[in-house]
């Protein structure tokens, strides 16, 4: 079975969809198989991923996978990415739309919180990692990500508001895993996104977070590039991107990969 993650931050705009897209790109170039389940109404993981809404043929998303309520329904959802480089067939997407809202409706159906964790029984069993989107919220969507991750990881930037986010999603799991069935469930690594280390305000919530959450902080942290906007915006693969920085945002993300893995190995 996939490993399962839950990429979170109870504040958005941190990287928090940036880190997981190329997380899953560079693990992929690493020979690993990694589904990105995009939990978040905005879709925004998708559209990165190259995939795109046909109006004509309406494909399935995670949002009709979990309303299904019924084990191994992400089987049905599951698509390729858009991306055309040789890597992208070890990556594959539940995609999301803006009718994911709907779920929240559910929030207080008994055993609400558990659908996505039986949709994925059976889907996700021929990837490595499975990596959960979530929002930046602690609700139902988020909540219905951690219940069904084997482990959590958090993605600040390094400024104030967006730490106080990281440290509430660190203790809702600490505080919250049992009342979502998951106990087990602990944040296993922090990833610091954007860091100007020329700003006095970066360096001091850089020097912060290392204090707060000591070894979970993984190396490298993040730099704030252009080049990671620009290839965002383009729904392109790093590897595509022929930009200057490029090259030194690659082997970030590629050092990120290789913490990534020896914080949560493959079964």
């Amino acid at each position: 079975m996939a490993k399962r993650v839950a990429v979170g931050n109870n504040k958005g705009g941190v990287g928090k969809t940036t880190t997981t897209v190329r997380l899953a790109e560079a693990l992929a170039k690493r020979g690993c198989r990694v589904l990105v389940v995009d939990l978040d109404p905005q879709g925004n993981a998708s559209r990165r991923l190259g995939w795109t809404f046909d109006k004509d043929a309406p494909q399935l998303t995670i949002s009709e996978a979990i309303r299904a309520d019924e084990a191994g329904a992400a089987a049905q959802v599951i698509q390729p990415v858009g991306w055309a480089v040789e890597y992208a067939d070890r990556i594959a997407l539940c995609p999301a739309r803006l009718e994911l809202e709907n779920r929240m409706s559910e929030a207080g159906v008994v055993g609400a919180h558990r659908r996505l964790a039986k949709a994925l029984d059976g889907a996700d069993g021929h990837f490595d990692y499975t990596l959960i989107d979530c929002p930046p919220s602690l609700f139902h969507l988020t909540q219905l990500g951690m219940a069904a991750a084997d482990v959590a990881v958090a993605v600040t930037s390094p400024e104030y508001d967006a730490v106080e986010a990281a440290i509430r999603y660190r203790d809702f799991i600490a505080n919250r895993a049992a009342d979502l069935s998951n106990p087990g469930l602990e944040l296993v690594g922090v990833v610091v996104n954007g860091l100007q280390a020329q700003l006095g305000s970066h360096a001091f919530q850089r020097d912060g977070l290392r204090e707060t959450f000591g070894p979970l902080v993984w190396e490298p942290i993040v730099p704030r590039r252009s080049v990671v906007f620009d290839v965002d915006e383009s729904a392109l693969p790093l590897a595509d991107f022929k930009a200057d920085k490029a090259p030194e945002v690659r082997a970030v993300y590629e050092l990120l990969a290789e913490r990534f893995v020896k914080a949560v190995p493959a079964e």
